[in-house]
């Protein structure tokens, strides 16, 4: 379960914003992942096929930002993410994280699951 919420785009795509809790090992604490798609339903599909199986929006408490809105949209896959901004790690005062691709995520969540 996470919080999270959406904006509907003018040509109804949606932009759905996820805060999803950390558990790995490697440091990657609280996330904050942001997928375009077609609608609401959707967008939670393409998270779910990635392997985050519970993964559920419930409510628009936490809707994307503007900015967060022309990220995703000005990225090739419509799905990224970056630590949740109370999480923020070696980021300098005012300069937040970039945003990553999804694989990275799933890369490091991997490799975490692989190690003794």
């Amino acid at each position: 379960m996470a919080a999270g919420g959406f904006s509907k785009l003018p040509d109804g795509r949606v932009v759905v914003a996820l805060n999803l809790p950390g558990t790995a090992p490697d440091g990657v604490g609280g996330v904050r992942v942001l997928v375009h798609a077609q609608n609401r339903p959707r967008a939670l599909t393409r998270l779910r096929n990635l392997g985050l199986r519970a993964v559920y929006l419930r409510g628009n408490a936490a809707p994307p930002t503007p900015d967060e809105i022309t990220a995703v949209l000005h990225h090739p896959d419509g799905l990224i993410w970056r630590t949740s901004p109370d999480n923020a790690v070696g980021a300098p005062a005012g300069c937040p994280e970039l945003w990553h691709p999804i694989r990275t995520l799933l890369r490091s969540r991997t490799a975490a699951q692989v190690r003794p």
